[in-house]
């Protein structure tokens, strides 16, 4: 029964940890570049755009593909750092145990 009990506190305590860790997520925000910095895209640390900034130069109505071309870039870039940075709150929270394949959080 102390296991149980052990088990549950522990539990708690990552569940806690994981709140803290989503509300950091939540607060942090990640730019991503494209076209040598002529788009830049910010998300929030749990994936949301933010916003989207385009160098005026880019603004030529006969060369939108271009332009769309490199906000998808921009959005992959941020995208990859914000994975980087869940994994490395997950770590944190985790304190490094290892989690099965495929397996993601926050659930």
């Amino acid at each position: 029964m102390k296991n149980l009990a052990g088990l549950m506190k522990q539990a708690s305590q990552m569940q806690a940890k994981m709140e803290e860790m989503q509300t950091r997520l939540d607060q942090t925000e990640v730019e991503g570049t494209a076209g040598a910095g002529m788009v830049t895209v910010r998300l929030t640390g749990r994936g949301e755009l933010k916003q989207i900034a385009i160098d005026s130069k880019l603004l030529d109505p006969s060369d939108a593909e271009t332009v769309q071309d490199l906000i998808v870039a921009a959005h992959a870039d941020a995208r990859r750092k914000t994975e980087a940075l869940m994994a490395e709150e997950m770590q944190k929270v985790t304190g490094g145990l290892p989690l099965p394949a495929g397996m993601k959080l926050p659930f």
